[in-house]
């Protein structure tokens, strides 16, 4: 063992070695860019600025890759070897020295099976913490081969379920090393099309996802480079929750938004409660936008009378009519179809001014510029077709009764009461859709973009002005260089943006492909806005519709997604659940299907004694839960920086709870102890959560206060808990006064669990053995693992 492990660690010295030489090239390569300064030509300013570009992507990537650099090793049946790890990496001459694990030289390392080897006779797992091997296991798929070869082999308790003793973090870590048959599938499907990755909790939905991701950049580089790939998570904390998975594969270049933030130029300070953001996601305004739109283009009640330069004119609604029409079979948007409503309204009043003049023969331009400069004239054309914005659009349909009535036959008039509310209220998250929506029918404002031409020009004149001082009070003139050659300077020395960085900013950008979590929370609305970024259709959709939260969102996939895909989609499931223990998972599973939810089938991986426990709390439920939480603290958090626990608990008990969990974490581990443990926000050691919150993220340990409660909350409630059950990787506690929900306790739950004793230290967790060869089932959460 000693001499494997020795032989092993010589080979990643090695492999680092060679990281650090290519690090330090790039580095040098960057500093010779910076060097040469801003001089030269625009063009040869935005070469140095693209290749500067370029090699701060290229360190990006080397640095983030130092934690686990190689993962694997295939001893091939004819005599070769192969290391797998995060990235590729050659010998100055071109050699391979590691394969990249989404080349389709890797691909074995996640297929290959006793029964079908593919060439391989032994697949080797390295265990590394930085730059130490700590550990080999090997997995024999060609006997005869491994013998004939002379192939030693080292037993372990498996690559995944060595995982299972790990700690939690408040970051999600990738899977490359352990990625399962099923999941590599998922992972390596096609790109074109719209993939569903339907799978129960703990199934790996997002680890997946996110390999999928790196994967599809890998091997479609050329594509997505140029359009890049955009991923929507459920919450903000939630992508803080997983962004360090793509740069530990090597890829920087994704943009990672929530439907919230999808609108550049629009920030959320408000929130809808269920009920409006249930009305505001139905599929049905979009065509209550396409009619608030239509009626800011009216003909008038009656001839309109004007005045120009003296002369009496009029406006007729036949012109009007006629004006409209034209306009609207352009099939523009309003506000840019608004410039030929214009053009030909005002065509027709030069031909009545001529008239009125008694000159037919008068300028043309002359009689226009006349036009335009009337106020009468332009008030006229105002109301007849309104230039406006998508923000004034939708503001004005819930705070002006009378236009929503107009534009929304559809919703009741208790639906309307719910919507309205006083002007210069905050944005919603569930308005950023409606926003989209109403940009796309609108376009763009050609008077805006007039004004922001102008404060260019401003700009422009501004930065010569100044440009003028510095030569002047440098004495830098006499010919060797002009004001505007310098201003020209400032102008080009902005920062050269990437991809994502150019797509993150653009509302019309085209991406090649997007990746939804959670994806089952989407209401129709929000779904047309993202299709809208994705013509080709090309999207991975993860999520799993029993543990729908949003009243709007979906209770199955066909429904949510033929509407807006047709049936250019396909789910593949995700069965095995390496996260929740299973006595956990089963009970969770009796609650949902005894609640109606539509459940995947779903098999637990491993099972941890003393996993479930159900604690009677008299009549002070807080303060059992603050006590429960201190002894699964003194259990699973330890000193190396691991090990969370998550109160889970209706909104409406979250601060009581919260204030019990504080006194008991003070009282059980002191002052200074129970602040670090509940320091840094979302990142803290323990957390107090509403269900809503906890999606998506895992803990070690999760308490979880008053599950009826959780359940009566809303419509959502049976989800809700479903959702909060299935958090724990070791163990789950219900506190409860009354009764417990139907199903969630099973005739081996029966008995009255122990009083909780602050500091005991239980059983360590034990895996079920499981059928087939060894590491069938990868053991890891959705963080660290499938």
């Amino acid at each position: 063992m000693r001499l494997e492990l020795d032989r092993e660690q010589g080979v990643v010295d090695t492999l680092y070695g060679r990281l650090d030489e290519l690090r330090e090239a790039t580095w040098g390569r960057l500093r010779d860019v910076r060097r040469q300064g801003p001089s030269g030509s625009p063009q040869n300013r935005s070469e140095r600025d693209a290749f500067a570009t370029l090699y701060e992507d290229r360190i990006a990537q080397l640095r983030s890759v130092e934690d686990r650099l190689v993962f694997g090793r295939l001893d091939l049946a004819d005599g070769t070897a192969r290391y797998v790890g995060r990235i590729g990496l050659t010998d100055p001459d071109q050699t391979p020295l590691l394969t990249d694990w989404r080349a389709p030289a890797a691909q074995s390392f996640y297929r290959a099976t006793a029964a079908h080897p593919d060439d391989v006779a032994r697949r080797r797992h390295l265990t590394t913490r930085l730059r130490r091997v700590l550990g080999i296991e090997d997995d024999v798929l060609d006997l005869d081969a491994t013998q004939r070869l002379g192939l030693s082999t080292l037993a372990g308790e498996g690559a995944l379920l060595a995982s299972l003793g790990a700690g939690r973090t408040a970051r999600m870590h990738d899977i490359v090393a352990t990625i399962q048959r099923e999941q590599d599938e998922i992972i390596r499907a096609p790109l074109a099309g719209t993939l569903v990755v339907q799978g129960g909790p703990g199934t790996g939905k997002t680890a997946v996802a996110l390999h999928r991701t790196a994967y599809l950049l890998y091997a479609h580089r050329r594509q997505l480079e140029r359009t890049g790939v955009l991923l929507v998570g459920p919450s903000r904390a939630f992508l803080h929750y997983i962004d360090q998975v793509l740069p530990s594969l090597g890829e920087t270049g994704v943009v990672s938004t929530t439907v919230a933030e999808l609108l550049p130029g629009v920030t959320v300070t408000a929130a809808d409660g269920p009920e409006v953001a249930e009305i505001k996601g139905r599929a049905v305004w979009s065509r209550i936008l396409q009619r608030a739109v239509r009626a800011r283009e009216r003909v008038p009640a009656a001839d309109v009378p004007l005045v120009v330069e003296g002369q009496s004119l009029v406006l007729r609604r036949a012109d009007v009519r006629d004006a409209l029409g034209r306009a609207r079979r352009s099939h523009r948007p309003h506000n840019e179809a608004r410039a030929g409503f214009a053009r030909d309204v005002l065509g027709r009043l030069a031909n009545r001014y001529a008239e009125a003049i008694g000159d037919p023969e008068a300028d043309r331009a002359e009689l226009l510029d006349d036009l335009r400069r009337s106020r009468d004239v332009r008030v006229a054309i105002n109301l007849a077709w309104l230039p406006i914005t998508p923000a004034r659009l939708v503001e004005d349909l819930f705070t002006k009764s009378h236009r929503l009535a107009e534009a929304a036959p559809e919703l009741t008039k208790e639906d309307r009461r719910l919507l309205a509310r006083p002007a210069g209220a905050g944005w919603t998250e569930s308005d950023v859709p409606l926003l989209d929506e109403a940009a796309e029918l609108l376009g763009e404002d050609d008077a805006l973009d007039r004004a922001a031409a102008r404060e260019r020009a401003e700009q422009d004149a501004a930065d010569l002005e100044y440009a003028r001082q510095v030569l002047e009070s440098s004495g830098a003139g006499g010919g060797l260089v002009d004001a505007e050659t310098l201003a020209g300077r400032f102008a080009d020395g902005g920062p050269l943006l990437t991809t994502a960085e150019r797509a993150a900013g653009d509302r019309t950008w085209a991406y090649g492909h997007v990746v939804v979590d959670e994806a089952q929370e989407l209401t129709p609305m929000a779904w047309r806005a993202l299709v809208r970024r994705c013509p080709t259709r090309s999207f991975t959709v993860v999520g799993d519709v029993a543990q729908t939260a949003a009243l709007g969102g979906a209770r199955s996939w066909s429904a949510a997604l033929r509407p807006h895909f047709r049936d250019a989609w396909s789910v593949s499931e995700l069965t095995v659940n390496y996260r929740t223990p299973a006595a956990v998972a089963d009970a969770a599973l009796r609650f949902a299907r005894s609640a109606g939810l539509p459940v995947s089938r779903l098999s637990s991986a491993r099972d941890v004694e003393d996993a479930l426990r159900f604690v009677p709390a008299g009549g002070h439920a807080a303060a059992v839960a603050g006590a429960e939480t201190a002894a699964q603290v003194a259990d699973v958090v330890r000193p190396d920086g691991t090990g969370r626990v998550a109160v889970v608990a209706a909104a409406g008990r979250r601060v009581e709870v919260a204030d019990a969990v504080g006194h008991a974490l003070r009282d059980a581990l002191g002052e200074e102890r129970a602040a670090a443990l509940l320091a840094g926000g979302a990142d803290a050691r323990v957390v107090v959560l509403t269900p809503l919150e906890v999606k998506g993220l895992e803990f070690d340990a999760v308490v979880v206060v008053e599950p009826a409660e959780i359940v009566a909350a809303g419509r959502s409630g049976a989800s809700d808990l479903y959702v909060a059950l299935t958090r724990p990787t070791r163990r789950l506690v219900a506190v409860h006064q009354g009764p417990l929900p139907d199903g969630l306790v099973g005739p081996e739950d029966e008995r009255p669990a122990a009083p909780p004793v602050p500091g005991a230290r239980r059983a360590p967790s034990r895996p079920t053995p499981s059928s087939g060869r060894r590491n069938s089932f990868d053991t890891r959460r959705d963080d660290s693992a499938p």
